[in-house]
């Protein structure tokens, strides 16, 4: 039985392309070493987990899956699909990094909009299509590729994001146009694709995989068939190549018409999902057709229920034989860290329950080898191993580190009185008027501010035991006292402390709750060079302490303005960890949400006036398929509102969310019942606006007039025309300014540019608008 994977993780084990691609950006201009430098280091990357991969026991490496940035700007360069402001012609290396960050300071060369890849914490980098789009395929960096691949021995599968996938994660950016219109075309353009890196005088490529995760969605009732149109021209365009067609995220059952009998090499299904797909699948494939399961699941880092993902791989072997079945994680394993023998910290017992990408590697090969017929795999029995794995499986259902009764009976208690506010928003805005005494058009900022060389410098001289905590607290409490005079200079309206002592939004607070733990090198890629390190979440959550109380009240000291308590919100810290799998995650959420209860009346009693939760999660966590899509929300929602319940009606609640598409849920965002919204808005130039207005939300918002993920500074000029626009939707007296989202990877010099600029523009505004 074959093994492949979709898909490996980008970064390397020492984040190497992080540390390659910072680098290349910080280079002089004319000084091409740095990113010359970066391609060897990508190179060396490539071949390091090729070769990786094959020692830990698979048999086919993926090609096409390593991008710099993001892998659809990649395919979108492919296609050449540069956007006009960013000129015509091959993307050269530096512009396409201009894509993906935005232009130098004073041009209008903004970024391509950014959002989450379905329902996971990975950024891509929308297409953009225009009416009448033409497009020019060029494989030249995948065949360079497969070329380096070819040339080590590797046997290998080209990976591309599938057209139906691409198109509709694309935007149209003309008016009234349908992109969709534009598939016979792109299909065409696929199909030159592909004939290059099929033809045996140029590529040579065995399998190509088509990447097709919308098919898990709920698909407009004219798409399925013009989809099978698509693959099936692509099918032959591929030959003497075999296709694969890779689903993951979910189900696809619903939308078998679009595979069903085509004659692909192989149609892979996410069972660590959905594994109840399988019965029904085998009567769809045509009689070449192998089946790829992913039994091992790529989006977490628990070790597999090995006689779970055996009985899958035995059933589509008695239905199939061997031959015709293929093992495989459950998507890529960009979403996962890389090497777990890295993490020598780790509690054993809480280690051996786990296992990163190589691990998840050594599982398939072992579970191929069992459901094969073999006798043993990598040295061992397969009926050690499964005796082994079984051993372990039930120590954890079994370990008394993952339940606290008094977290249970407490989870218990929560009735529907702990799930609303004390007073209604126009009650409670009025005594937050009084109380904060803000002028019109707010200005504030979303939490972080940057962290500098000096800043993670000591956060590592105290880990290493250089730095004592004490004298550690004071450079904080110096820092802090900084950030607050910059921002008192600046003339910011409400202030925040600078967050230096965080080392990222949720580990942070993981690291302060129990039931959680933590890994030295498990970095999963966020979107181009930003990496985080999630929790996991193995037991039941509590809070042993106030966990950001000291901090907000020292800075508060600084100032008689007013100072936000930041918090991160539940649906985000689950969303954004590795969760435990043996509990209902709504269960984890709402303890997590008590424990957040707790930080709130703290902070409040502490004198903090306006306490910030971030929930930039909120929609990315959303189920794929529409109809379980009220259920999660309403969770969601009241885990928020369980958070926040306690908060006096004085205390002016804000949240915060970004980089995704919020129009089809607004009215659950209404019921989240934030006094403020902060979102970004600057790269789509206030369109997600439009989804508030045909709403009528009611409560206070503040979109972002400064994208803060690309290192140009915007002018006053062009942030007072965002505000123009978004007081078009929102009433004035409604309306908050402030970036996009927080300032922890911009430099200071842009910082403090921007945020000048953006309280001009406010005070522009004010004058112009607030009359």
């Amino acid at each position: 039985m074959l093994t492949h994977t979709l898909g490996f993780p980008r970064m390397g084990k020492a984040r190497e392309l992080k540390t390659a691609l910072e680098t290349c950006w910080a280079a002089a201009p004319g000084d091409q070493s740095a990113c010359d430098a970066l391609l060897d280091t990508a190179r060396a990357l490539r071949l390091r987990h090729w070769t990786a991969q094959v020692h830990a026991g698979v048999d086919i490496v993926p090609v096409g899956d390593f991008s710099l940035y993001d892998h659809m700007l990649d395919m979108a360069l492919r296609l050449g699909l540069a956007p006009e402001r960013f000129g015509q012609g091959r993307a050269s290396l530096a512009r396409t990094f201009e894509m993906a960050r935005g232009g130098g300071s004073g041009t209008d060369r903004a970024a391509m909009e950014m959002t989450k890849w379905f329902d996971t914490n990975y950024h891509y980098l929308v297409p953009e299509l225009a009416r009448g789009q033409a497009f020019f395929p060029d494989a030249a960096d995948l065949l360079d590729q497969l070329a380096e691949a070819q040339a080590a021995g590797f046997r290998t599968k080209v990976v591309l994001p599938g057209p139906c996938t691409f198109l509709h994660l694309s935007k149209s950016v003309d008016s009234g146009f349908d992109r969709f219109e534009l598939l016979p075309a792109l299909t065409e353009a696929y199909a030159q694709l592909i004939g290059q890196l099929a033809d045996p005088r140029r590529g040579g490529a065995e399998w190509i995989q088509l990447d097709e995760p919308v098919l898990a969605l709920d698909l407009p009732q004219a798409l399925p068939r013009r989809f099978r149109a698509a693959l099936a021209r692509l099918i032959q365009a591929a030959k003497p190549a075999k296709v694969m067609l890779a689903t993951y995220f979910g189900t696809v059952a619903h939308n078998a018409d679009v595979y069903s009998g085509l004659e692909l090499g192989a149609l892979h299904l996410d069972l660590a999902r959905a594994p109840e797909q399988l019965e029904g699948t085998f009567a769809h494939l045509a009689p070449q057709t192998a089946l790829s399961l992913g039994v091992v699941d790529g989006r977490n880092i628990w070790r597999v229920d090995a006689a779970r993902a055996l009985a899958l791989l035995d059933r589509a072997v008695a239905a199939l034989g061997a031959e015709r079945v293929m093992a495989a994680p459950s998507c890529s394993l960009l979403h996962c860290p890389v090497d777990l023998e890295a993490e020598t910290a780790l509690d054993p017992a809480l280690r051996q329950w786990m296992a990163f990408a190589l691990q998840k590697c050594d599982e398939l090969r072992k579970l191929a080898d069992c459901a094969g017929g073999l006798d043993r795999s990598r040295g061992l029995s397969c009926a050690d191993w499964l005796a082994e794995n079984a051993r372990i499986q039930a120590a954890r259902r079994g370990s008394p580190l993952l339940n606290n009764q008094e977290v249970r009976a407490r989870l218990e208690s929560v009735g529907p009185d702990m799930l609303a506010r004390a007073l209604p928003y126009p009650q409670r805005a009025g005594l937050q008027r009084a109380a904060l005494k803000l002028p019109p058009l707010p200005t504030t900022t979303i939490g972080s501010f940057p962290q500098t060389k000096e800043v993670r410098q000591a956060r590592a001289r105290l880990k290493k035991g250089e730095l004592t905590l004490a004298d550690y607290e004071a450079f904080l409490q110096q820092t802090i006292a900084e950030t607050v005079a910059i921002q008192e200079c600046l003339g910011l309206d409400v202030l925040v402390h600078g967050e230096p002592e965080r080392n990222d939004m949720v580990e942070y607070f993981g690291e302060r709750l129990a039931g959680f733990c933590f890994t030295q090198n498990g970095w999963v890629q966020s979107y181009g060079s930003r990496c985080v390190k999630p929790p996991v979440i193995y037991g039941d959550v509590s809070r042993p302490a106030p966990m950001t109380v000291a901090w907000s009240r020292f800075a508060q000291a600084l100032t008689k303005k007013p100072m936000k308590g930041m918090l991160t919100g539940p649906v985000t810290i689950l969303g954004w960890s590795f969760v435990r799998d043996d509990q209902p995650r709504a269960d984890t959420c709402r303890q997590i949400a008590l424990a957040l209860r707790d930080e709130v009346t703290d902070l409040q009693a502490a004198g903090i006036k306006v306490i910030q939760i971030d929930e930039p999660a909120l929609r990315e966590g959303l189920p794929l398929r529409r109809g379980a899509w009220d259920a999660h929300l309403r969770q969601a929602v009241d885990a928020f509102r369980l958070a926040v319940g306690g908060a006096d009606p004085e205390t002016q609640i804000h949240t915060h969310m970004c980089y995704c598409e919020f129009n089809e849920i607004v009215d659950w965002i209404a019921q989240l019942d934030a006094d403020v919204i902060s979102i970004e808005a600057s790269r789509s130039r206030m369109e997600l606006l439009d989804a508030f207005r045909r709403y009528s939300y009611p409560n206070e918002i503040g979109p972002g007039v400064w994208d803060i993920h690309s290192p140009r500074v915007p002018a006053t000029a062009e942030m007072l025309g965002l505000l123009r626009r978004a007081a078009e939707v929102i009433p004035v007296d409604r309306l908050w300014v402030n970036p996009d989202c927080g300032l922890k990877t911009r430099a200071w010099p842009e910082a403090l540019a921007s945020l000048a600029n953006m309280v001009e523009a406010a005070d522009q505004a004010r004058t112009e608008l607030a009359k």
